[in-house]
């Protein structure tokens, strides 16, 4: 991965984390004096008549009026809210798919609460059939995950950006956890 397509955590004036972008669009806010660094990730951004470090974590100066961020339900969204674990039999794997517990068909909702990753072999065993008629236990049950920080950024601190744990309130044990 080229040094500038790297991602940034953009914090608010009040330190609260509201955007992941990458170093180009990062660098270009501190050029123009919209951010300053709060810490540097130990690469260095060079162009044709400047070097910079790049950044890891940038803070606006100034502080952006906006709502709470509302989960929209994807397949990416509901694999990682069920750890890429298939709630049928417990197989982790990244080419699971999506299962409606209670079937479509049936009056069952494309919603939160009833969509649940699955490996291809329990999602083609249970069929158009609810759990209790395909004789399957779900390992969970399926829920609207919460709108925080740590879940919202979490997948990039386990894929290496570990000095975005302080900002985003996960300490140690936590982000070893999930």
């Amino acid at each position: 991965m080229a040094v500038v397509d790297r991602s940034v955590l953009v914090l608010n004036l009040d330190y609260q984390p509201l955007n992941v972008c990458n170093v180009r669009r990062a660098v270009v806010l501190l050029e123009k004096q919209k951010a300053v660094v709060i810490e540097n990730n130990g690469h260095v951004v060079t162009s044709e008549r400047r070097t910079l470090a790049s950044p890891s974590v940038i803070r606006l100066a100034y502080h952006i009026r906006r709502p709470r961020p509302v989960l929209k339900m994807t397949r990416k969204e509901v694999l990682q809210r069920d750890d890429h674990t298939c709630q049928y039999c417990g197989k982790r794997a990244h080419d699971l798919t999506l299962d409606h517990v209670v079937p479509r068909h049936r009056g069952g909702q494309h919603v939160w609460e009833n969509v649940v990753a699955a490996c291809k072999s329990c999602n083609h065993r249970k069929g158009g059939r609810t759990v209790t008629e395909a004789r399957m236990d779900l390992s969970r049950t399926p829920f609207r995950p919460p709108s925080t920080p740590r879940f919202l950024y979490g997948s990039y601190v386990r894929a290496g950006e570990g000095s975005w744990r302080k900002f985003l309130g996960m300490d140690e044990a936590a982000s070893a956890a999930s």
